[in-house]
């Protein structure tokens, strides 16, 4: 535990934290990886490129800073963080080492105003931190070994079957090379992916939602192919495994984690709202609240941009069939012709609370949704117009956490 002191100190530091967090974050990834450049092989390098982990990293550095007398109320960012740690294969050897680099980059920021106080402070205030996350961390390492189907680390997974599922997303039906047994996981849940790009100096994790239910004899990965554009560079892990990965072709994943999973126990009902690659999850809490309970009131929502780039609808269809409970609309922003003349879409545009509102018949639910941030941050402030407590709203991003309030708002 902190002294009242040494809290008192990181407190202080708040309102620098949200003026140069970034700047401080920066400077820690480009310190760290001189000297450690081994640790290249676990961080996603689009996401360091793109600037969005030292975003995240800021705003969660600022966090524990604001709420560093009451860590208990950033218990649930501590697991989702841990549950992506766990995912990576972060060792708790690692930590120290953030620590040093974490004080060093803070220390090079603020310069004279970094006091030897304020390092002392930082530096008993990030053991705590990094103990809390090594502790939940070693649960559940041990949790994803010695559950049934379980392992620990990267196990070779056979490509069973590669499927196109629009112009964008392919599906890869991954066993276990070993022929051993699969271990579940919660609707929701992701798995990561390790490969060794061709050309490529260091190893590349990525993490992909399971696109399929619990309980098949394959875990299912539906993966967008990033070419990426002027602002952002293309996906290397998704561009690779769109292009070379081949069916007979061994890939090395970790045990599904992740925070993002269906809340039963409310008898709400559920709302499931997803854009373009954000299906994915959607499609895994699809398949299992269609078979635990298909009268139940379930409204599955899909944005897209028109019918080529619509993933899984067939999918989706075919399950609508079978569970009377289930309504499914589609949003097209921009669509074709030919879509227009079909009649294969519910609304053009962007979605809309007015139309959000009719489509969902009782608006006491829990939601669930995911998809590009602007998305995200549209669906969340159309849940905000339509007054529905944030208690149930439930969300996942793809890539580092960022705020659901769109910039200028």
């Amino acid at each position: 535990m902190l002294d009242t002191h040494t809290i008192n100190v990181i407190k202080s530091t708040v309102p620098v934290l949200e003026t140069e967090g970034v700047h401080i974050t920066k400077r820690f990834y480009q310190t760290m990886f001189e000297a450690h450049p081994e640790l290249l092989n676990i961080f996603n390098h689009a996401n360091q490129k793109q600037g969005r982990q030292q975003v995240a990293l800021a705003n969660a550095v600022y966090m524990a800073a604001l709420h560093i007398d009451r860590l208990e109320e950033i218990l649930p960012v501590v697991k989702q963080i841990a549950h992506k740690h766990r995912s990576l294969g972060i060792r708790p050897d690692q930590y120290p080492i953030v620590g040093k680099y974490l004080l060093q980059a803070i220390q090079d920021v603020l310069g004279e105003a970094a006091t030897p106080e304020i390092l002392d402070a930082w530096a008993k205030a990030y053991g705590v931190i990094a103990d809390a996350f090594i502790g939940i961390e070693q649960e559940m390492y041990q949790a994803a070994e010695q559950q049934p189907g379980g392992w620990e680390g990267f196990r070779a997974f056979t490509v069973q079957r590669k499927e196109r599922e629009s112009a964008v997303i392919t599906s890869f039906y991954l066993v276990p090379q070993d022929g051993g047994e699969l271990a579940s996981f919660e609707p929701g849940q992701y798995i990561s992916v390790k490969v060794h790009v061709p050309g490529q100096p260091y190893e590349q994790i990525r993490q992909y939602s399971l696109s399929d239910g619990p309980g098949q004899p394959y875990y299912r990965i539906s993966v967008k192919r990033e070419d990426g554009d002027d602002v952002r560079p293309a996906g290397q892990v998704s561009v690779y495994l769109h292009e070379q990965a081949q069916e007979g072709d061994v890939l090395y994943l970790s045990a599904p984690a992740g925070d993002f999973q269906l809340q039963r126990q409310h008898g709400r009902p559920v709302v499931l709202i997803s854009g373009g690659v954000g299906l994915t999850p959607m499609m895994s809490m699809l398949r299992s609240l269609a078979a635990e309970q298909p009268q139940a009131g379930i409204t599955f929502i899909h944005a897209a941009s028109n019918s080529e780039l619509h993933a899984m609808r067939r999918q989706v269809e075919e399950i609508a069939s079978e569970c009377p409970g289930l309504s499914a609309y589609y949003c097209y922003s921009t669509p074709t012709e030919l879509d227009r003349q079909n009649a294969v879409f519910h609304y053009e545009g962007y979605l809309q609370p007015d139309w959000l509102k009719e489509m969902v018949p009782n608006l006491n639910a829990d939601y669930y949704f995911c998809g590009p941030l602007p998305f995200m941050q549209a669906v969340n402030t159309a849940l905000d117009q339509l007054e529905v407590p944030v208690e149930q709203r439930h969300y996942e991003f793809f890539g580092p956490a960022a705020s659901l309030v769109a910039s200028g708002k």
